[in-house]
């Protein structure tokens, strides 16, 4: 019997299979220092989707590569995924920085979208199918980059972050930040919350991201209220109403949350789950429309 090893040498030889988590340089604008790293499954589809996805504090491009199944969703399905890293503010993202609250004006939200410029211009994907999600700090950066860079993405999920905007003002964005009103559950109106994304995109008319908002009901890191503001402020946005919940969707622990028909906007509120929320990739994908 051959030793693992080259049993896997072995298999990938015999599969032709070789596609791994690469780091890009040089990828376009950087104003913050970031990392980009992609996945490009070796069966690449037609006019490939992209979806970003977004590491936590404390983590880095590699570390969320391998904290999903979304590789292997990459490699059935033929979707880019890009991984993108920042060492900055204790490997924070920069929910707080204006400039990434802006579009245009820079932070680590032109930093990212520069890496989409990249990917779709590279390897000829779908400029109409690019995605975002993330997790804690990756899940607040996921809200940051649908409101201020709407038209790069046709939707977003969202696991334990905060609404966009909500750590606006304050000097840093981590659990280590003498001040957390927002990670405690800011609150504001619906309209006051829809303003922040419309005046990060001042005169944009085009159409918003749908989004999903995922959060645990025991998380005493980014309380739960966070969840149900930023269900508030794209509800607003996305104009739809709250229409009902669904007990035990996606799984038992769990209540859905619909606004409207369920197209646009989508939140699950975890009994019991803490920080974080575990990444649902199926029903993430079927939101996205990438799987059936």
């Amino acid at each position: 019997m051959l030793p693992k090893t080259l049993l896997g040498l072995a298999l990938t030889a015999a599969t032709g299979l070789c596609a791994s988590l690469q780091q890009v340089t040089n990828w376009g604008s950087n104003p913050t220092n970031i990392q980009m790293y992609t996945y490009v499954p070796d069966k690449l589809a037609t006019k490939p989707a992209i979806i970003v996805a977004l590491h936590g504090c404390g983590g880095t491009a590699p570390s969320w590569y391998s904290g999903t199944r979304l590789p292997s969703y990459a490699d059935q399905y033929g979707f880019i995924l890009i991984y993108p890293g920042t060492p900055n503010m204790s490997n924070c993202w920069g929910v707080n920085d204006p400039a990434s609250l802006t579009h245009g004006a820079g932070g680590d939200s032109l930093g990212i979208v520069a890496m989409v410029n990249y990917t779709i211009a590279k390897y000829n994907a779908d400029a109409s199918r690019v995605y975002v999600m993330g997790t804690s700090s990756g899940g607040m950066m996921t809200n940051v980059m649908a409101a201020t860079y709407p038209e790069v993405f046709e939707a977003g999920a969202a696991y334990s972050g905060v609404a966009h905007a909500c750590f606006a003002g304050a000097a840093s964005a981590t659990p280590f930040s003498p001040n957390q009103t927002c990670a405690r559950g800011l609150q504001h109106t619906a309209e006051e919350w829809g303003n922040f994304v419309r005046n990060s995109y001042p005169g944009y008319t085009g159409r918003r991201p749908r989004m999903q908002i995922y959060h645990g009901l025991a998380d005493n890191l980014v309380y739960p209220r966070c969840a149900m503001e930023a269900l508030k402020q794209w509800s607003n946005v996305l104009g739809v109403e709250f229409s009902r919940n669904v007990s035990g969707v996606p799984s038992q622990a769990y209540t859905q949350i619909v606004y409207g028909d369920g197209s646009k906007l989508v939140g699950y509120m975890g009994a019991g789950v803490g920080h974080v929320a575990p990444t649902n990739e199926q029903v993430m994908l079927k939101f996205f429309g990438l799987i059936n």
